[in-house]
């Protein structure tokens, strides 16, 4: 018998860990592989046990289930796991192997197509390494969708003695978890995604900045860069192509300004995290002065699709400026949440209520904030909103790393202005005044604003657009965008609680 439980960090905080072992009790002799997860979170601990080649899941599972699973009584079965709606509905292509692969066996690695990329790679020079990027249409999925094809141009064109490739994994958006998902469901894509982005620009060094809230990822993701070194995929011949390229994992210390790339930078060379004035760019003057590469984890880890199946393969999905998958990640108040791979184009309503269900409450969707705690709250009126950079743009949002958080009818609009300023106000680097000062006379002013005083509410308006022209990064330029949509589109919240204090 072959059993696959998921060692993923949410599989493990809802009891991966103790089914496992009444799984072993139950069925000593049995294989147990551990995988990723499969992303469907609101059936996790998900046991899948292989039955004629097909993995049947049963979920969610706890450990008193053992030996249902086991001798095929269980009440939990769901079936085949391709056949589930979740995954059936999918265009799985970062995430292809992720909840399918023992993620530190190279071996499953290769069986289900990695390092295909890498090896066809290693036959193009650099440029038509970057014009392959360039062709495929893949946009930053770290937030900013700059076309990434553009920022390894640059790379490429700028000589220097020393080029160095950055993943940014300092995740810390709210309701976001697709990089941890990937770094520690299938770690050796995103290594290979490092290499050949290194090889194609120049770079002979990676760093990977990973925040420090996320032990397993740390603990996976160091692991197998060993294992790829043992291997020959890093260092001074790179799968004995005479190309260099090796890289390491640093820890980051748990600021969420560190995610802004040029804090990023200067906490990776032992600063302090604080944002740095552009120009110059990190393309031209980032890790230690030298043109740097910093990409999103996602990003990076889907260029080895690209090359396995072609840009042209990858620039078929999606729709307008919008390449490829968007890796959604639906949270908060929600029936069915977790991580959907799929094409850009699906609208937002088809998200939250046909794939999420819609909220674990049981009431009505109020609000949904897409792009983490610097993102929009969009109301139901926009849930015909397909999802694209350009689409969420025209709409007043943005999609971000694509995380998407649930709110019901109960929820106080008023007061997740609130959080947003106060937010703003806690993580300031304190670079720049518009978003050190700015966000502390933010919160003082949605204060009075529940207060009753209603000159206050254009003065946060004004507040809002000078922090957006001002500032720096998109802490303080972003955070604007709960603020002024919870005040366009739930203006009741803001009137209520005025006329209740006269």
């Amino acid at each position: 018998m072959k059993i696959f439980v998921p060692m993923d960090s949410a599989a493990k905080a809802l009891g991966a860990e103790a089914v496992v072992a009444a799984l072993r009790a139950a069925a000593p002799d049995a294989e147990i592989v551990r995988t990723g997860s499969r992303g469907m979170i609101w059936l996790e601990p998900l046991v899948e046990v292989e039955i004629d080649g097909v993995r049947h899941g049963f979920g969610p599972a706890e450990p008193s289930d053992a030996v249902g699973i086991v001798d095929g009584t269980s009440d939990k079965a769901l079936g085949p796991v391709a056949d589930l709606d979740w995954m059936r509905r999918q265009t799985r292509l970062t995430f292809a192997r992720v909840g399918v692969i023992d993620p530190l066996s190279l071996a499953d690695f290769e069986v289900h197509g990695g390092l295909a990329g890498l090896r066809r790679a290693l036959g193009m020079t650099g440029q038509e390494i970057v014009d392959e990027v360039k062709a495929s249409g893949l946009r930053g999925r770290g937030g900013a969708g700059f076309p990434t094809g553009i920022k390894w141009q640059t790379v490429h064109d700028t000589e220097a003695p020393k080029k160095y490739i950055i993943c940014n994994a300092d995740e810390g958006d709210s309701g976001t978890f697709a990089d941890r998902m990937i770094m520690e469901g299938d770690p050796f894509t995103l290594i290979e995604g490092m290499a050949i982005a290194g090889i194609g620009v120049g770079a002979t060094r990676g760093y990977v900045y990973l925040r420090s809230e996320y032990p397993d990822a740390i603990a996976v993701m160091c692991r197998a860069v060993e294992l790829a070194r043992e291997a020959g995929i890093l260092g001074t011949d790179v799968l004995g192509s005479g190309q260099a390229f090796d890289m390491e994992i640093r820890k980051g210390a748990g600021a969420y300004v560190c995610g802004e790339e040029t804090s990023l930078l200067n906490s990776l060379e032992g600063k302090r995290g604080v944002v740095r004035a552009k120009p110059p760019l990190p393309a031209l003057e980032g890790f230690l002065g030298r043109p740097t590469i910093v990409n999103n984890v996602i990003s990076l880890a889907t260029v080895p699709v690209i090359f396995e199946k072609g840009a042209q393969n990858y620039a078929e999905f999606g729709l307008g400026r919008s390449r490829g998958t968007v890796t959604l990640q639906v949270a908060g108040n929600v029936a069915r949440g977790g991580l959907f791979e799929t094409a850009f184009g699906v609208t937002l309503g088809e998200v939250v209520i046909d794939l999420g269900g819609g909220t674990a409450s049981g009431r009505p969707v109020k609000a949904v904030q897409v792009g983490g705690p610097l993102g929009a709250y969009m109301p139901v009126s926009k849930f015909d909103t397909p999802i694209g950079y350009e689409e969420f743009d025209r709409q007043g949002g943005l999609i971000g790393h694509a995380g998407m958080t649930v709110f019901d009818d109960t929820t106080d609009m008023l007061g997740m202005a609130r959080f947003a300023m106060e937010f703003c106000a806690i993580e300031s680097c304190g670079k720049c005044t518009p978003c050190r000062i700015g966000a502390v006379r933010g919160v003082e002013t949605i204060d009075r604003i529940a207060e009753g005083d209603a000159a206050a509410l254009p003065l946060l308006t004004d507040l809002c657009e000078t922090m957006k022209d001002g500032s720096l990064c998109a802490l303080g330029s972003f955070t604007p965008y709960p603020v002024l949509s919870a005040v366009t589109h739930f203006p009741d919240d803001f009137a209520r609680l005025k006329e209740a204090a006269e």
